[in-house]
């Protein structure tokens, strides 16, 4: 039974896509099923695991509208060794059409129960803001990953998130917690970023992931090959991190 993540921040720009496709990646390669879930109208997360979002037949937007089942609509990216159940523009219409409909919220959840039992994880790409969208993301999940980079703005948008993230389990999903904070974009040349890093460990402690994404050229650059960091050159330091990402994402799984 596949243990499903949102990767998720309210505030735009720290990596969330990225996070999302090396996770993906990294897992797939120390041998765990994954479907990966574009939940962001953009359709990064897709381009980036190695899918033409412009070619989709179906995507996510026909499963949240149920005209199609998550098995129907998913495709394999046999270069990153993961499935993607895609999203392209057609998304951005999904959250004006599901206003009126039943269980709006509880869309996506559905569709990946019957799917559940093909996969070791799923992991949702989720957009920038509070929407319908991440909503639904969040009702579907066992837990989210909180990729953010050790900035003090990001300890801002990191409070609005934890209280979306009660709220919804108050709510909606009693099942919902954050799983871990992974910090990314990581450099300690920068005593500022050292300074959040530790803040971070000494309020959340064992919130915080072990492992530490660097700031690294190879992971930027692989998105413009249409590939994750941990594909395009595994070798790369950021590539590696993800990696071991995996793997401490995998024990942390197995203690919950």
């Amino acid at each position: 039974m596949a243990k499903i993540f949102c990767i998720a921040n309210q505030k735009g720009g720290v990596g969330k896509t990225t996070t999302t496709v090396n996770l993906a990646a990294g897992l797939a390669k120390v041998g765990q099923r994954v479907l990966m879930v574009d939940l962001d109208p953009q359709g990064n997360a897709t381009m980036g695991s190695g899918v033409d979002k412009r070619e989709l037949a179906l995507s996510v937007y026909d499963v949240l509208l149920e005209s199609a089942t998550v098995a129907e609509a998913r495709v394999r990216s046999d270069k990153c060794g993961f499935d993607v159940l895609g999203a392209n523009r057609e998304l951005a219409g999904a959250e004006v059409e599901l206003v009126e409909v039943e269980r709006r919220d509880r869309r996506l959840k559905g569709a990946l129960e019957a799917v559940a039992d093909d996969y070791d994880f799923i992991l949702i790409d989720c957009p920038p803001s509070l929407s319908m969208l991440t909503l639904n993301g969040l009702c579907s999940a066992h837990g989210v990953v909180v990729p953010m980079q050790c900035e003090y703005f990001a300890l801002e948008g990191l409070t609005d998130l934890v209280n979306t993230i009660k709220q919804v389990h108050a709510n909606m999903n009693k099942d919902l917690q954050i799983i871990g904070l992974l910090r990314v974009m990581f450099d300690p040349r920068i005593t500022l970023q050292q300074q959040v890093s530790d803040q971070l460990k000494a309020h959340f402690a064992e919130k915080v992931f072990d492992t530490v994404i660097p700031r690294n050229v190879r992971l930027a650059e692989a998105p413009s090959y249409g590939l994750p960091g941990v594909v395009f050159d595994p070798n790369a330091r950021g590539s590696q991190a993800f990696v071991d990402f995996a793997r401490e994402m995998v024990e942390r799984i197995k203690k919950m």
